[in-house]
């Protein structure tokens, strides 16, 4: 997959990149630099805030602590963006909207902190769907993130900017958020890596929320070994290297949703061998949908009570409208969402069977046009939000971890496999990535 619109990280990898830091084959600070430079020239509105002084202040920190024999392991030196709803301490956040246009965080979020300690550089923040709420990316008070291979489509959400910027190669890692599929969608349909870790694995603490309960903390990378070292180097948690045979499962996707054959067929292929098939039952695929819309929209509404009630003209309008139909849910429908919760886990157990992973495409359909709310799929309409949530948010409801890799390209645009495992099961998913072809 050669990008049309490479930048300085295209193609380069974590690891590889430490190895370089390591030998004096070049500094955190050049490749901070690198970053500044890529982003300034990058018309694909991947990044709202830039702290190019800053970046260049924490570059030569990390430059001068691996000279003094100081290593914070495999982020050490590595520009990172921070999603635009992450607090970082002393920068401008906005939630991608004009009721926070001016807002300057006082202290550094969990992750953000994580991350630092880590040793990474942060560069700024990244363009999110306004306040999360879309899967689109569309929808942010300065404008649309852009999709680097097709700059006329969308990047997906919410975590858009941090999508794009991976995917171009402006940044190697970056920070989103996924509460139904906004850290994979993005990154599925710009062709990079995205890991949803299990629920809390990563704090949230300090990140805006949109659904407290299936908002998650996740990573972005070019590949699904980077995002493991992301991962573990954020949570201090080393996964073991062999874990023994794991079994694949393939989800067949119609089951969740109609999907473009060409995006299944291009998914399938990079399964790789599967151990065998399984299907959700329409009567689970329901129950998951309508918990999940009853969790995210009780949550959401009451998140956003007071300035729906004090300043709803600063919202962007098709925001705006969602909102208002997410207030109006009826308590008890919220209540017995969460009871569902646990019946759901029962029917996820029993439709993994004898698998330790399940895969399925990350999306259904390709990147549609910016603004696009329906798309075509078999001579039939589907309505968008719906298709790109459709593989992703059953998971999001249980807290399971989820992986998208790249899985080649459909008309030119960029296919995604997801991966999903167990409970406890982030070493058998990051094996069945490196099974995949």
């Amino acid at each position: 997959m050669t990008i049309p619109l490479p930048g300085p990280f295209t193609g380069r990898t974590l690891d590889g990149l430490g190895r370089d830091l390591r030998s004096g084959r070049t500094t955190a600070a050049e490749l901070t630099a690198l970053a500044l430079d890529a982003i300034a020239g990058s018309e694909l509105n991947a990044f709202v805030t830039v702290d190019a002084a800053g970046a260049a202040k924490a570059a030569r920190r990390a430059d001068e602590e691996l000279a003094a024999g100081i290593d914070r392991g495999p982020l050490h030196g590595i520009p990172a963006g921070v999603k635009d709803l992450i607090m970082i301490a002393g920068m401008r956040v906005t939630m991608g909207s004009r009721h926070f246009a001016g807002h300057v965080a006082d202290e550094d979020a969990a992750c953000v902190a994580l991350l630092r300690r880590a040793g990474a550089v942060v560069v700024g923040t990244t363009t999110t769907h306004e306040f999360a709420y879309g899967p689109t990316g569309d929808r942010s008070a300065g404008g649309p993130a852009r999709n680097p291979w097709d700059p006329s489509r969308m990047t997906g959400g919410s975590s858009a900017g941090s999508g794009a910027a991976v995917a171009a190669g402006l940044v190697p890692l970056a920070l989103g958020t996924d509460t139904g599929g906004s850290v994979r969608i993005p990154a599925a349909l710009c062709g990079a890596a995205g890991f949803k870790p299990a629920y809390d694995a990563i704090p949230a603490d300090g990140v805006f929320p949109l659904s407290r309960t299936l908002d998650h903390v996740g990573v972005l990378a070019a590949t699904a070994s980077c995002c493991r070292l992301a991962h573990e180097a954020l949570t201090a948690s080393g996964l073991p290297e062999t874990v023994g045979e794991v079994r694949v499962g393939w989800l067949e996707p119609d089951s969740l949703f109609p999907t473009d054959p060409r995006v299944a067929e291009a998914a399938r292929a990079a399964a790789g061998p599967v151990a065998g098939e399984a299907r959700m039952a329409p009567e689970v695929l329901e129950l998951f949908r309508e918990t999940y819309l009853a969790v995210q929209s009780g949550e959401t509404a009451a998140v956003h009570a007071g300035r729906l009630a004090s300043a709803p003209g600063l919202f962007d309008p098709e925001v705006l409208d969602r909102l208002r139909v997410a207030a109006e849910l009826p308590a008890w429908r919220y209540v017995r969402a969460l009871e569902a919760r646990r019946e759901l886990e029962e029917h996820a157990e029993a439709l993994f069977g004898p698998y330790d992973v399940l895969a399925t495409p990350t999306v259904p359909i390709l990147a549609p046009p910016i603004g696009a709310r329906e798309a075509e799929l078999g001579g039939e309409p589907v309505q968008v939000r719906a298709a790109l949530l459709a593989m992703t948010s059953p998971w999001n409801v249980l807290g399971r971890p989820a992986l998208t890799v790249p899985a080649g390209l459909v008309d030119g645009l960029p296919v995604g496999l997801q991966l999903v495992a167990r409970p406890g099961g982030e070493a058998q998913l990051f094996a069945a990535a490196r099974q995949c072809r």
